[in-house]
């Protein structure tokens, strides 16, 4: 979803909603990618988090983005086939002040532990049951539904840790000047997307291709 305009091409979207057309991945891989149209190579390399020896990869999302809905088991089931040497995270982002209380919901759940067992749980509640999860009132009697006591959320919603997770997500998507959702930050070095690449599903084979640049040759 796009920053300012919060639309997306039609060919992404052709992508997330499974319409054939989308290049193979052997097809996508018979050719180099290209800087400045399948990818952008940042001026100024962004932080990143990873172990030594690890190549980083970042999915950058926001739970009200119908896109970043459609993306999510795509990008799931690419991160579970990752060598031992690519960590992958996931940041949520926050273009506005109202994005935020989402995006400590994220940390949240990342502190609990409760990531695998609740993330995509968000996505159903805000996408398919149409639950409005936009302030911490109403994520904080969600969760309290899934198990998780509204004092305890409030606490940790409110805590030093999650609140400078939250910031340094803030400093991250301007480090790789993010201009929408979603998005995959590669090892500090680059950044691709649907609309980058074309459609979500290419923008994971771009992604295989910089991870193995990353590598010092082509994926």
């Amino acid at each position: 979803m796009q920053r300012r305009a919060f639309s997306i091409s039609a060919v992404t979207l052709a992508a997330a909603t499974g319409i054939s057309g989308v290049p193979t991945l052997a097809q996508a891989q018979a050719r180099a990618f290209q800087s400045g149209s399948d990818y952008l190579t940042l001026d100024k390399p962004a932080p990143t988090e990873a172990p030594a020896g690890k190549i980083e990869v970042v999915e950058f999302f926001w739970y009200n983005c119908p896109h970043c809905n459609g993306f999510e088991p795509m990008f799931d089931a690419w991160a579970k086939k990752q060598a031992k040497d690519v960590s992958v995270r996931r940041v949520p982002i926050a273009f506005r002040p109202d994005f935020e209380p989402q995006q400590r919901l994220y940390y949240v759940l990342e502190s609990l532990g409760k990531v695998d067992e609740l993330h995509k749980k968000v996505f159903m509640a805000i996408h398919v049951e149409k639950q409005p999860l936009n302030t911490a009132d109403q994520i904080a009697a969600w969760v309290d539904k899934q198990g998780i006591p509204k004092a305890k959320f409030m606490e940790l919603y409110n805590s030093f840790s999650v609140s400078t997770k939250a910031r340094k997500a803030t400093q991250l998507q301007d480090a790789y000047a993010l201009d929408g959702v979603p998005a995959l930050g590669i090892n500090g070095r680059y950044f691709t997307s649907g609309t980058q690449a074309k459609t979500l599903e290419r923008s994971l084979q771009v992604a295989d291709y910089l991870i193995g640049q990353s590598r010092g040759k082509a994926s």
